[in-house]
């Protein structure tokens, strides 16, 4: 099946659900899911209207949430995997900060055919097709041309709790003087959506989960850019440790970075 055909439900799905966020917004209860993670009624209600037009549209695919972590193991998924981050950036819509997103792909036999990430704040519709490119509101998308990290902006994205000495402060303190600046956007979706519409150079993180990343990585992959897990090999999306740059030279140099500091001791 042409991957083309599932884009129309994809980008009406976080659409809509982006509007719901909107109408949510200013009364967003929010309530602790766990330490500095937080969940609102929003963020269900989000799912619940993206799996409801997603599996109506396709009731036998399979639909893995964030808020609904597993409806079978992973080993047990359909042949066709909806995943989907209903809000990503929580923590930043309930404070009122402008960075948050919807993010829908889909993956069959281990492949990612289609994703959407969707700004409801921006109205900006980042979506690829598997082998026919990516597009922001039916524009194509290119990633940018930076080939040096001197002349990168560089996105990056923490665990939740991070110990003074870990790997991700290294990595951190590596690269940061070899920019030309970094930034925590606290939305791993809009990260990657940036950098394949060439507004940040390069990107990596070291733990995310397969909704937050899945349509993201779509998104670079088709825009012309480079993703690869922390060692250089393949990604999978379900593993959640990547790189990712806008050329090949870039990507290359941000891995030695992050390597080399792998390699440090605290």
């Amino acid at each position: 099946m042409d991957p083309a055909s599932f884009r129309p439900v994809c980008e009406h799905a976080a659409r809509s659900a982006g509007e719901s966020l909107l109408a949510w917004r200013s009364k967003a209860a929010a309530r602790e899911k766990g330490p500095k993670d937080l969940v609102t009624e929003a963020d269900l209600a989000s799912q619940q209207l993206i799996r409801r037009m997603l599996l109506e549209a396709h009731p036998d695919h399979g639909f893995l949430g964030e808020e609904q972590p597993s409806e079978a193991p992973l080993h047990e998924r359909r042949e066709y995997q909806w995943i989907v981050d209903p809000l990503d950036g929580t923590t930043n819509y309930v404070h009122g900060l402008p960075h948050y997103a919807v993010s829908i792909a889909l993956e069959h036999g281990g492949q990612l055919l289609v994703g959407t990430v969707y700004d409801p704040v921006t109205q900006e519709c980042f979506t690829a097709v598997r082998g026919q490119g990516a597009y922001l509101n039916g524009q194509p998308l290119r990633v940018s041309q930076t080939a040096s990290m001197q002349q990168a902006l560089v996105a990056v994205s923490f665990p939740t709790v991070v110990q003074r000495d870990a790997l991700e402060v290294r990595q951190f303190l590596e690269v940061l003087p070899a920019c030309r600046a970094m930034r925590r956007l606290g939305c791993s979706s809009l990260n990657l959506a940036y950098l394949a519409a060439g507004r940040f150079d390069a990107y990596w993180a070291a733990s995310t989960k397969v909704w937050d990343i899945a349509a993201g990585v779509l998104l670079v992959q088709e825009a012309g850019g480079q993703v690869s897990g922390l060692d250089g090999g393949p990604l999978d999306v379900y593993q959640g440790h990547f790189a990712a740059a806008a050329t090949p030279e870039l990507h290359a140099e941000l891995l030695e970075m992050l390597q080399r500091a792998g390699r440090a001791k605290s």
